[in-house]
Parts: C-alpha cells; structure tokens; sequence
C-alpha cells in the first residue's frame, strides 16, 4: 500500500512538473523527484539482495562510505576491499570494445559497427566474448555498453562507442550486448545517462578571470526524453543491466549525476531500475545533494588527475550522516545497490584477481597513492584473447556497409593488377593505443580500427588493409601496387607500372578520426581524402572507395561515373582487413546498414554542436528544439532528399518480401493507457506485451547466399501531438538465405511501440485513429504499406 501511494503521488507531481514544461515551451526544467527509492529486488534479484543485507549488516558507518567511494588501486574504478569480511574490492575497467587497461587482450568492432551488422546474435557474442576477456583480467564491471551519445548530432566525437541515434535500434543493441556481457558473471555498466550528446564543455571550465564556467546544459522536454533518449535505457533495465552511468553534461540546469527527476524518478521509480548509480569520472559535483537526488557511487575517488580535489564522498557521508544531514537508510540503499549485482553474478566465489601487469598501465593511479591492499596475486601478464580474432573478423565483414557496387564492380574476380592508395591502408605508425597520445588525432598514416579516448583499446596487433590484400593477391597471383601518402597519390601516379589506367581495381582507402574530448569540426573524411578519390578516380575508371569512420561522412564522390563501389567499414577492430578482403572478393556477402542518414551535404542536418565563443558562467544552453526529429525523423518529416538514407545496404544478391499479414493479438481489448501493474525493470510490464502481430515472407531471389535486414516502421495517427515523426523503426530481423530460399518473419509490436509518451498523463498513450505499417528494406525502400487502428 505505501508503494502504490509513493508511485501515485510521484506520477501526480511528475505529471504537474513536465506539463507546465511541455505547454510552456520551456527546455530547461526538471521537476524535482525525492526521495530515492530503495531497492526491492525486482527481477530475480531477491536472494542476492538478501546476501546483500547480511553483509551490509557487518559494516561500520565508514565501511559503508568507503564501498560506494571510490579509491586508488589497480584499475580504473577501485572499491576498496574489506578483508575481515572476506570481500576483495571490486575493479571497475573500461571498456566497450576491450579491455583498455590490460596486455594480451583483443580489440573488438567499436558500437557503432555493431549497430550496422543488425544482427542481434553478434551483438550479444561480442558483448560475451569481451566480457570473458576482462573478467579474465579480474575486472568486476565492464564500463559498457554506451547509449549515449546517442548520435543526435552527426558532430558528436563519442557517436562511435554507441550504438545508433534510432532509439529502438539503439536499444536492441544496448539490451543485447548487457546480456552477453553479464551471462559470463561481469557486471554491465550502461552509459552516459543522460543527454550526454556532444564533447565540446562536457565540463566546467575556468574563465580568464577565475570564475567557473558551467558546463553544457542540454535542454530536453519530457516527451522527447522518454521516446529518444532514455527508451535504450529503459531497454538495459529490463535486460539487467547492473549499473548505470551519469553522465558529465547538465540536463535542464541540473548536472545529470545530481538530477533528482531523471535519476529517482525516470530510472529508479519508472523504470524500476535495481541496480546502482554511478558517476562518469570526475563527474560528481556535490554530496548530500547528488546522494538524495540517486548517485549511490562516486568515481574515481579523491586521487588521481581526473578528481584531484578530496571526493564528495567517503568520510563527507560519514560526517553527514552523524550530524544528520544525511540518513543512514539512504547510505545502506547505495550499499545495496552496490553488492546486489556483485552477489547476483556470482563474483563472491572464486573470481578472478586482477591481473597485475595492469597495475603499470594505470595512469590514473600509480601504486605509490594506493591507501588500501588489494589481492594482486594472481598470474600476471594473462593471455586472455582466446579465439576471439574469429569473432571480430566475422562481426567486422557482417557489418560492412555497401554503398555503391556499379556494373558489378564487386566482388572482385580474381585481378591482374590491383592498386592501392590512401593513409589509411598500411601498419599504424603512432603506436597501437590510441588513449590520451593525442586527442586531436595525430595518426596521419595507419588504419584506423578505432577512435580515441577511454572507449579505445590496447591492440596487440592489427590487420591493415594492405597486408590482407597482398595476402590475398598473393593466392590469386595478382600484382599489388601502393601508394600511402595522400599527397603523393592525388598528385603523382607517375611511378605506377602498369599506370593508374590500366589497373584492373584501385582500391582507396580513407578514415576519419574521432575521439572523447573534441567534436568533429567536419563530416568530410579526414586527410584531404575527397581530393585523393578525386585524383584516383580521374584516371581508373575502377575505383573502389573504403572508409574506416566514427560515422557519418558526407560523401562528395559518390556520385562520379568511376568511383564505381564504396565500402563503410566504420572501426572494425585487430581484423579489420581481414573482414574487408572477405567481402571485396566475395568471400562473405556485404549485409551492414547503415544505422544512420547519410545526407547529400554537410548543411542539410539540423543539429549542429553548441561551440560558444567568450561564453558567460551559464551560457552554454543547448536547446533540443528539434524534439523527436532526429537524423531519419528529421529528414523523413522535412521531406528532404538524402544521399544514402537510414537502414540502407547492398548485397551481392537480391531479396524480395511477400505480402504482410497483421494479427491482432490483443483481440480489440486495449485501452489507451496501460492498465496498472507494479513495476519491473523496464517499466510496466503491460509497455512490453505484444498486441500486433506483422508477419512477411523474405526470399533470396538471386543466384548466390546472403543475409537482409527486412525492417518494419510505424506511422502513427494524426491525432499525437505535433512534431511526430512521419515513421519510426519498430521491428527488423537479420536472414541469412540461400539462392531461391525464403523464411517467413514475424514482428511482434507491443504496447509501447504503438505509443507516444504523454506528459499529462505520465504515461504511455495509445493515440486513436490509423496506423500506417510500413514494411521494406530501409526506412525510403518500403514494399508494403497497410493500415490499422488499434484503439476500434
């Protein structure tokens, strides 16, 4: 009875709060939500919470500080150990697409990658398969997978650890790479939360004068907070993921690692999340405050060049708590939340210790600044890579998007000379980690399997593009030639024999840098790579452009009668050409998407990144006017033309989809708003319950194997509210099918996916009248179109 009567009196001020906001226009209000809820449990997690409480009982006041303040020690995020109790600390390391901190680990594909397979299967391998690996190093939680940046602006320099700005795929890939990452016993950390979308004054700075500039303040209403951003969230919830991570930035004026209305409200109440809270590094602000607004973690702790001021926490709650500024309840729920997921994966028997070689790779800690003693006695120097290679190679081809393939180009067939051009072709030159050597991108020569930054990874080796060329070729007994430097090659073939008009291929190889830190200035490629496919292509009428890419680039070339294929390969990780030899020859057929918009120009995306010159204290306001219409909504409901549009890929074969069938499941019994049921993780369970069955036939109609990605989008009625996007993606399977082959798919829409966030009533709204179901092969190749009215 006391739940249900605090749930109601939360939704009644929340519903106050963000209509006032949504009415009056205004971006920069969050209504206050106290207190922060406890943990109950909920899903599955009842007898861990039970271990939880009998070790809590055994804590001191200061114990209690010390396990949700973080310490100096071996990795990245420490918790100190308490050995009396048994407890050894737990590791916290980044990262989501390796272990960073470590030696004999692999480099998986970036998110971003992952988004562009579309396969669900994979995603959740590679969340498994880099989880053993840094479970193997002894890290306790894996600070991944990354749901912002979602991507709202193509700028954004951390768009490549996420997934997609489209919030369904976007939280498929969150929801399966949480699963795979904890059914190995790691805990997954979900991050940024929340509106955590560009580098540029993440943070404070200080002005010349000495006063404090606030950090960016992203300005979001309700409805576009519940449909965009925090639906992947909501996503890892209900998945299990066993942290979250707030994120630098402000939301609506109030730093996200204190923001009480995201933080108790949206994740702990509405979202019935379970787990704990954490800052992004550096990230936490105050004390008491952030602690009653549902930060129950502080990272790194008071050491180290990220916080080198003394932490808001440890002996602050401690002091707090005794002159009762702070109740000790809310102090043994942040314990809770703590140990919940640790006893619940099992991390109390028999986990591995941290391995000590990372020791010497921490940069945030040297061992002289440790205050407590960790185990570090364990093997050292662990060769955790296993057969992973096989993963990445797979994942890294799966995911190669096909652009372009004219006159059937490709797959090549056995060539007599191939040439190859570009800096991003050969070895890297600049060492194999690309953490803090240069956040500006000084990696002029080298693939680019990756971005820079903490999502980053430590190579033990790579695949260029031309090792695996020369490899190949030298199978096939082909001649290789090469030119590296982009100058040289946009302005000198001369040294080509046979010259550049009569090689059978030339393969052009571009990359694009992107790092945490900085915003991208340009969508262009980097390196002056438009003028070097220029040059090729004016005298091979054959050639083949390859892009290694945080996202998107605006592709000037695509339209020139000799640049004849284009590749995205986006950042494949150690296999990279591995993966792309696979699909230039044939060997595996090309079956990415693009999980994005690729527009015509630079100018014609509408989210560009707030960069203030001589900024007041608190001007750094970024304003989401544009709601919901993000990337393919924006263009979709702009009716603008686009060069290669969201879900767009091509294959060496073809595909056709039969006619589409609906079910109604529910039977004609839904009502608008959903009825009443104690919260899960995720939400209401009655969000996620199917009422519409669609159901299609995919067949390969051509002549060789290959894998689609049939994808269903919603048209919603024009009773919502304005700015509704024109269609939404709410359904998408990935085939794989053999010459004439065909499988019959169903997709199922549930309650949420039919609905729009209505921030009077605090829920989830059904809108009356017609739906359109949209079926096709990208969000503008749409085969069949029918309608349905749920609500008649």
């Amino acid at each position: 009875m006391v739940l249900v009567s605090y749930r109601a009196a939360l939704l009644t001020l929340l519903a106050c709060g963000a209509s006032a906001q949504w009415e009056s226009g205004s971006y920069g209000y969050s209504p206050p939500v106290y207190p922060s809820p406890n943990m109950t449990g909920l899903g599955g997690w009842q007898s861990a919470l039970a271990k939880a409480d009998a070790f809590l009982s055994q804590l001191t006041l200061d114990e209690k500080a010390q396990m949700v303040t973080g310490t100096p020690g071996p990795c990245e995020g420490n918790i100190a150990p308490i050995p009396r109790l048994g407890f050894n600390g737990l590791c916290l390391q980044d990262g989501p697409l390796g272990a960073r901190q470590a030696d004999f680990v692999s480099v998986f594909p970036a998110g971003v990658t992952a988004a562009a397979s579309w396969d669900r299967d994979l995603i959740y391998q590679r969340g498994a398969e880099t989880a053993e690996e840094l479970k193997a190093k002894g890290a306790h939680v894996l600070l991944g997978p990354v749901s912002e940046p979602l991507g709202r602006s193509p700028y954004g320099g951390r768009n490549w650890e996420g997934f997609s700005p489209d919030p369904y795929l976007n939280g498929v890939a969150m929801a399966y790479s949480i699963m795979g990452i904890q059914s190995v016993g790691i805990q997954a950390c979900a991050k940024h939360f929340i509106g955590y979308e560009q580098e540029t004054q993440r943070n404070p700075t200080i002005s010349s004068d000495g006063q404090t500039i606030e950090a960016v303040s992203s300005n979001i209403d309700d409805r576009t907070i519940h449909e965009i951003y925090s639906w992947p969230f909501a996503d890892a919830v209900r998945a299990g993921v066993s942290s979250v991570m707030c994120s630098y930035n402000r939301l609506n004026q109030s730093y996200a690692c204190q923001n009480s209305y995201t933080l108790n409200g949206m994740l702990k109440t509405e979202f019935g999340f379970q787990g704990y809270v954490l800052s992004d590094w550096g990230a936490t602000y105050a004390g008491v405050s952030a602690i009653e607004a549902g930060l129950d973690m502080d990272m790194p702790g008071s050491i180290g060049f990220l916080s080198p001021t003394p932490s808001y926490f440890g002996q602050n709650i401690t002091i707090a708590v005794q002159n009762g500024s702070l109740a000790e309840e809310r102090v043994d729920d942040m314990v809770r939340r703590v140990m919940t997921p640790y006893f619940y994966l099992n991390q109390d028997q028999g986990y591995p210790t941290v391995d000590p070689s990372s020791v010497h790779m921490n940069v945030l800690f040297p061992q002289s600044e440790w205050v407590y003693q960790f185990d570090l006695n364990g093997t050292s120097n662990r060769d955790v890579r296993d057969n992973h290679a096989t993963l990445i190679r797979e994942l890294g081809a799966s995911a190669i998007v096909l652009l372009k393939n004219t006159n059937g180009a490709l797959p090549l067939k056995n060539p007599k000379y191939i040439g190859v051009f570009g800096n991003d072709a050969g070895d890297l030159t600049n060492s194999l980690y690309l953490f803090r050597t240069d956040f500006s991108g000084n990696y002029a020569y080298g693939t680019l399997p990756m971005g820079g930054g903490s999502g980053t990874g430590r190579l033990t080796y790579i695949v260029p593009p031309l090792d695996a060329i020369k490899a190949r070729a030298k199978i096939d007994g082909s001649l290789v030639q090469y030119i590296l430097n982009n100058t040289m090659a946009s302005t000198d073939l001369s040294s080509l024999y046979p010259p550049a008009q009569e090689l059978d291929v030339c393969l052009v190889f571009l990359k694009t840098w992107a790092t945490e830190n900085y915003d991208r200035s340009s969508l262009d490629v980097d390196w002056d790579g438009n003028t070097l496919v220029e040059a090729i292509a004016a005298s091979c009428n054959n050639t083949v452009v390859v892009t290694h890419s945080a996202g998107v680039n605006v592709l000037p070339f695509a339209s020139h009668p000799n640049v004849t294929a284009i590749f995205a390969a986006h950042y494949p990780g150690q296999e990279s050409g591995n993966s792309i030899v696979d699909v230039l020859y044939g060997d595996v057929n090309p079956s990415g998407r693009l999980p994005y918009t690729i527009a015509l120009n630079e100018s014609d995306y509408n989210t560009p990144i707030l960069n203030l010159t001589n900024a007041g204290l608190n001007d750094w306001q970024l304003n989401f006017t544009e709601s919901l219409l993000v990337d393919y909504r924006y263009f979709d409901y702009a009716n603008k033309s686009v060069l290669y549009e969201f879900g767009y890929g091509l294959s060496y074969t073809n595909f056709s989809l039969g006619d589409m069938t609906i079910e109604d499941v529910a039977g004609g019994s839904l009502s608008a708003l959903p009825p009443a049921q104690a919260v899960v993780p995720g939400g209401n369970p009655a969000l996620f319950e199917t009422v519409l069955n669609v159901t299609t036939q995919v067949q390969n109609t051509g002549s060789v194997s290959g894998a689609t990605v049939p994808q269903l989008y919603v048209g919603m009625p024009s009773t919502v509210p304005p700015r509704t996007p024109p269609k939404q993606l709410r359904g998408f399977d990935k085939l794989t099918l053999s010459p004439g082959e065909a499988e019959t798919v169903t997709f199922g829409l549930t309650r949420r996916d039919i609905s729009y966030w209505d921030v009077e009533a605090q829920q989830w709204r059904i809108p009356e009248g017609t739906f359109t179901l949209n079926l096709g092969f990208t969000s503008r190749d749409i085969r069949h179109t029918m309608t349905v009215c749920p609500l008649c």
